[in-house]
């Protein structure tokens, strides 16, 4: 029976499931979208979403908050400056998981985690800017079409 179970404890000790959930936490939000086995990604989502909702509102204490949690001053900067404005009018559910099927070693069940605002295919209301790109060079100008005289050669040889 699982009576008082609310947390799946993946095998590790307590110190060793909170350094690695910060540390996959670090990597989501550096990367936006991480791989990893279906059990980590649900302790993931339940470590994750309650320090997005805290980065929502920018102040030193929840800063200090999540710095507790993550121990990365570069996530939490990125967690507050990049995330928190894309999911500011969500009400919840900023993180995405799809299963992706077994892996090959031990056949665990894998999942792709993601941050759901981040993901251009499953949002297209979102402004896409596509960059214009060309291989041909850019119009040149009417001193350059000219050819170098002999003058300027010279000149140029004195120096």
């Amino acid at each position: 029976m699982r009576h008082g179970k609310k947390i799946n404890h993946l095998g590790r000790k307590t110190a060793h499931r909170k350094a690695m959930l910060a540390n996959m936490a670090c990597s989501l939000i550096e990367h936006k979208r991480i791989n990893t086995t279906v059990a980590k990604a649900k302790a993931l989502r339940q470590f994750v979403e309650p320090l997005i909702t805290k980065s929502k509102e920018d102040t030193t204490h929840n800063r200090r908050l999540v710095f507790s949690k993550l121990r990365s001053k570069y996530a939490v900067a990125d967690l507050f400056r990049d995330v928190a404005p894309k999911v500011a009018d969500r009400p919840g559910g900023y993180l995405r998981i799809i299963k992706l099927g077994n892996r090959l070693g031990d056949n665990a069940q894998m999942a792709m985690v993601e941050l759901v605002d981040f993901n251009e295919l499953y949002n297209p209301n979102t402004k896409q800017t596509k960059k214009k790109s060309t291989r041909r060079a850019g119009k040149k100008t009417a001193t350059e079409n000219v050819a170098p005289t002999t003058e300027t050669k010279e000149a140029s040889s004195e120096e």
